[in-house]
């Protein structure tokens, strides 16, 4: 049974706040890595292509954690919190909006092996 979890943060930046966004974004990937149950953690901006026309916030956080215990570990870090305490909540932040969604790659009635 896979225990993976997959987390899509997407981000709309204020006006103006795009790059000091994606820069506060990159800052944070170093420590993620830390953690031994992170198994991806990349910010990325959106770019233009004419075999992807799809519309979405310019700023995503793609994460895979090896379980959700891990996961939640991860948002209750300090480092964590303070971001989203300076740049979502506070007025002055870079942060105009943010979408963040957890997903499995379990289908619903998969009858996992016991192992």
């Amino acid at each position: 049974m896979s225990q993976k979890i997959y987390c899509t943060a997407s981000f709309k930046p204020r006006p103006g706040k795009e790059e000091a966004l994606f820069r506060a974004l990159q800052a944070l990937e170093p420590n993620a890595h830390r953690e031994d149950a992170c198994l991806m953690y990349t910010v990325t901006r959106h770019i233009d292509n004419p075999f992807a026309q799809g519309s979405s916030y310019p700023i995503v956080f793609h994460e895979i954690w090896a379980n959700r215990p891990a996961f939640e570990a991860h948002c209750q870090r300090r480092e964590i919190r303070e971001f989203f305490a300076t740049h979502l909540e506070s007025p002055d932040g870079y942060i105009e909006d943010a979408n963040v969604c957890v997903y499995t790659d379990e289908p619903v009635d998969y009858d996992a092996p016991m192992l």
